[in-house]
């Protein structure tokens, strides 16, 4: 293919797939239920988290860890004791369980006790000349364990400086600051510019990659992420992260 035949199958791609109708089937489904942006920003945060492995899985442990927060995450986190957090007893997604979720309710509490929006922690963290999201989603994983934590829950929040691909922060990322425009993204974070977001990269994204000749790297880490970046921002420098849609969707309904 050419480079203009790829650009055209990535804009078609993500015309096709950013769509309301996208949102049903997708972790995304979860911070839709919600209206106020603490709540949206709490209920995407523990959904992205927990966003690996078969998404109906995904959506439903989501769903169940809100219900166990009374459907106000907000709330919940601003005024609960440590009483109430055994109510997540129990609750396990793959290797995130309980006291995962206990340490999220009481880091994020934390947070919003300095911050007004989770936002703000990753502005604090983003260097004004900034061209992608590294510095700032390390600076967010040192906030949020900033409070004692069992070690365990570490590996719950990538960190781009050790090489991960940061691939469920980055689509958190997306979530939070693209437009809302297409009725999918929420458009609520200001601050963050589209420019400098990252592709959520994983298999099913870079097997799709690497077939359209976007990205090289065989590793699927924060150089590949780099790469893949660089790619899109060739097409669309203003908003490249808008074609996650696409190779994602090539990758699992195409």
């Amino acid at each position: 293919m050419t480079r203009n035949e790829i650009h055209e199958l990535l804009e078609q791609k993500y015309e096709e797939y950013c769509q309301p109708r996208f949102i049903e089937s997708d972790p995304i489904s979860i911070p839709h239920l919600f209206e106020e942006q603490q709540d949206i920003e709490i209920s995407g945060l523990i959904a992205a988290t927990i966003a690996w492995g078969q998404r109906p899985t995904i959506i439903t442990n989501a769903k169940k860890a809100m219900q166990l927060m009374g459907n106000e995450p907000y709330r919940f986190v601003m005024e609960h004791s440590e009483k109430d957090l055994r109510s997540f007893d129990g609750f396990v997604h793959r290797t995130f369980n309980a006291e995962d979720l206990r340490h999220f309710t009481r880091s994020l509490k934390n947070i919003y006790s300095k911050y007004n929006s989770l936002e703000d922690v990753f502005l604090a963290g983003l260097p004004s000349n900034d061209t992608n999201p590294m510095q700032a989603i390390h600076h967010f994983k040192k906030e949020f364990f900033s409070i004692p934590h069992e070690k365990r829950s570490q590996k719950h929040v990538a960190d781009p400086l050790k090489g991960s691909s940061a691939k469920r922060i980055n689509m958190y990322l997306r979530w939070m600051v693209r437009p809302a425009d297409k009725g999918v993204d929420f458009g609520i974070w200001k601050g963050i510019p589209t420019s400098i977001l990252s592709c959520p990269l994983d298999v099913h994204s870079g097997r799709n990659a690497r077939q359209l000749g976007l990205l090289n790297r065989t590793q699927n880490d924060w150089r590949a992420v780099e790469e893949l970046d660089a790619s899109l921002r060739s097409f669309d420098p203003i908003d490249p992260v808008k074609y996650d849609y696409a190779l994602f969707g090539l990758g699992v309904f195409g």
